[in-house]
């Protein structure tokens, strides 16, 4: 008797097993944050081996593709995770950017920084921040986002006096 029962206990306690796996891969394929993309939909700016990470942070590009910046500098082009590294890297790095573009978070293209509208403070994840910051071309659809997700509607350079508030002591 004990020699059937054990082997059918060893198979439910497997396959169990299995389902409580299956059942946590799902729910963390569910968990992908708002501001991420696969990295075929993501546009990388930056050449070399670590052409998906954050010039500055390191952080993976695709998985904070919607509140990535982008500038050119002396040595190239150098992508961000965020306003809050491109803000780091030009105020307290103290390098020249040029060309400044972020992504529109519906379009998932780079667009001009400076012609962007920010949502500031709504309730989307932020990156590198506890306040989110999300750029659209249009400024119906930064209203829209903000009417639905909250926040405050504003062009880049508020958007970045905003980002240097996270480096003040």
């Amino acid at each position: 008797m004990i020699k059937i029962l054990l082997p059918v206990l060893f198979t439910a306690l497997f396959l169990g097993g299995c389902a409580n796996e299956t059942k946590e891969v799902k729910t963390a394929v569910k968990k992908v944050r708002f501001q991420s993309v696969s990295v075929k939909q993501a546009t990388l700016l930056q050449d070399g081996k670590e052409k998906e990470s954050c010039a500055i942070c390191g952080m993976h590009l695709p998985t904070f593709y919607k509140t990535n910046h982008a500038a050119d500098t002396k040595d190239g082009t150098k992508q961000y995770c965020s306003i809050h590294c491109l803000t780091k890297d030009n105020e307290i790095n103290k390098t020249d950017l040029k060309n400044l573009r972020v992504v529109d978070t519906n379009s998932l293209e780079f667009i001009p920084a400076l012609k962007a509208f920010y949502v500031v403070g709504s309730k989307k994840s932020a990156t590198m921040s506890r306040v989110s910051k999300y750029a659209f071309s249009t400024k119906k659809e930064a209203l829209d986002f903000a009417k639905k997700y909250g926040g405050k509607v504003m062009k880049f350079y508020d958007a970045y006096d905003e980002a240097t508030k996270d480096f003040m002591k």
